[in-house]
Formats: C-alpha cells, sequence, structure tokens
C-alpha cells in the first residue's frame, strides 16, 4: 500500500503543481496570449490532416488563383490550395521543433548541471567542450554539409539543429546551478547529509524549470527559422507542404517576379512570424510570471 500511497501523493502534487502553473498563465496577458497562439498550432499538428484534408493534385489551369471560398489563400504554382499546404505541413514544422527543442534543453540541461554542480576539472573539461561546439561556425558548416548529404528523416534534423543549439542553454543553466548550489538550502541538505540524487532532483531542479520551459519554448522557435533556412540550403529533404519548401518552391517558380504569385511567398512566412510572435509572447510571459523581480515592475 505504501508505493501506492506514494505514487498518489506525487500525482496530487503534479496535479496541483499544474493547476498553479495554468493559473499564473492565465493571469499573465503576455504568457496567455501566447499560450493560445501555441495552442492552436497544437492543435492544427494533431488534428489539422483530418480537418483540411490536403489534395496534392497538380492542375497548372488553376495556378496562382486569388483567395477565394473554394481557396482560403489562393494556388500555388502547381495549383495546389495553398491554406491546405500550411495546415498538412504544421505536423512536420512542430515535430521538427518539438524535437529539437527536446534534444538541445536535454543536452543542456544535463552538460549544465553536471558542470555548475561538480565543478573542478570536470567543470573545466566541460567548459572547454562547450566553448570549441560554440565556436563552429555554423552556416559555413550546414553550407558544406549541404553539397554531400540531405537529410531525411525529422529526427536527424533536429539532432544536426541541437548540436549548434545547446551550448548556450548549458552555460546558462551551469551559472543557474552555481548561484542554487551556495544558497543556505542547500547547504543544509549537505550537512544533513541528503544524497547527491536527491539535491539535484528535488531542490536543484524545481529551481530551474521555468526557465527550462522558457528555453524550451525558445529552442523551438529558432528551429522553426532554422529548418527553413537548412530546406532553403537544401541540406533538408524537400518537402512541399513543409513551410519551407512552399517558399523554396515559390522562389524556384520565380513567385518573386509574379505579382499574383507573391502570396504563396507571403503566406508561409506569416505563418511562421506568428508563431514567432507566440513563442515569444509565452517565454516572456512566463519570465513575467515566475521571475519575482519583473512581477513587481
Amino acid at each position: 500500500m505504501k508505493p501506492l500511497k506514494a505514487a498518489g501523493t506525487f500525482f496530487v502534487g503534479l496535479w496541483k503543481s499544474f493547476g498553479t502553473f495554468c493559473a499564473m498563465i492565465y493571469s499573465n496577458k503576455k504568457a496567455f496570449a501566447g499560450a493560445i497562439i501555441l495552442l492552436v498550432f497544437v492543435f492544427l499538428a494533431l488534428f489539422g490532416r483530418l480537418i483540411f484534408p490536403y489534395d496534392d493534385t497538380t492542375s497548372f489551369a488553376d495556378m496562382y488563383q486569388q483567395p477565394s471560398w473554394e481557396h482560403w489563400l489562393g494556388t500555388d504554382g502547381m495549383g495546389r490550395d495553398l491554406f491546405d499546404m500550411i495546415i498538412y505541413g504544421t505536423r512536420d514544422v512542430m515535430t521538427i521543433a518539438f524535437l529539437t527543442a527536446l534534444i538541445t534543453v536535454g543536452i543542456g540541461v544535463i552538460v549544465g548541471m553536471a558542470a555548475g554542480y561538480a565543478g573542478g576539472w570536470t567543470d573545466k573539461i566541460i567548459g572547454m567542450v562547450t566553448n570549441v561546439f560554440m565556436s563552429l561556425p555554423t552556416f559555413p558548416i550546414l553550407l558544406i554539409l549541404s553539397m554531400f548529404i540531405t537529410i531525411k528523416d525529422n529526427f536527424t534534423l533536429a539532432v544536426i539543429l541541437s548540436v549548434f543549439s545547446w551550448p548556450g542553454l548549458a552555460r546558462a543553466v551551469r551559472s543557474q546551478i552555481i548561484s542554487l548550489k551556495e544558497r543556505d538550502f542547500i547547504q543544509i541538505c549537505k550537512v544533513m547529509g541528503v544524497g547527491r540524487g536527491h539535491i539535484v532532483f528535488s531542490e536543484l531542479m524545481p529551481n530551474i524549470m521555468s526557465f527550462i520551459a522558457i528555453n524550451f519554448i525558445g529552442s523551438m522557435k529558432n528551429a522553426i527559422t532554422a529548418s527553413v533556412g537548412m530546406m532553403t540550403l537544401g541540406l533538408a529533404l524537400f518537402e512541399p507542404t513543409n513551410w519551407g519548401g512552399i517558399i523554396v518552391s515559390a522562389r524556384n517558380s520565380g513567385a518573386f517576379a509574379i505579382p499574383a504569385a507573391q502570396l504563396s511567398i507571403v503566406a508561409p512566412v506569416v505563418t511562421i512570424m506568428i508563431f514567432q510572435i507566440g513563442a515569444i509572447l509565452f517565454s516572456n510571459g512566463l519570465d513575467e510570471a515566475f521571475n519575482p523581480r519583473l512581477r513587481k515592475n
């Protein structure tokens, strides 16, 4: 019975924490507005393909049609419905963003906590490795890679994006841990002989969870723009419904010089901007909600 009781207590505490988290988001206008925008994109990623089925049939007779009841955002250079393409591509875009954020935050938090808590030679070695990765010239490396390989799955694309993203987060987490481990409640735990696992997971982790959440959203935001750029370079496998793929198709078909075709460029760009705005509002709102100094201001 004791394990069941402990599990029940854990889930009750988790539910209360979730309720408190939702209340803080609701009380902050920026966080609430950003959360609504992000939830819309998550909903479209999960159910958009069922609600708005995509027909990939090409029809050059219907190319570059203007917005209408039949085609809400018009059509592209191959007569395909732009709105349906954007909705259909949302799942791939959000999958890449989520995987990149998950890998980036996972590596950054583990490396940063190890460096900050262990200190000494561990911190120095991790610091040197982090500096090496931070000094890598991202664009030239991606440009060279695009000449030899083409990434064919979302996970590999997320891994490559994460390689260039985790060092900054690791440094920030390290600084947070160094500051926290000198505080009284951590020192008391050490004097009492509390295990390292308890200190890390029960004392330090809860104090940086808001910081991790903010960086997770920021990593998703950066991953979307980076994945569009990688598809433009030809490093990622071309997907016609991916937001970046729509832009690449428009560029290749000369849409920049055709006034009637410019919506096929504007539509995916505006979609990316809306997601970026939602991510920025949500992360800034979380920072204000969880940061006592900002909350007072």
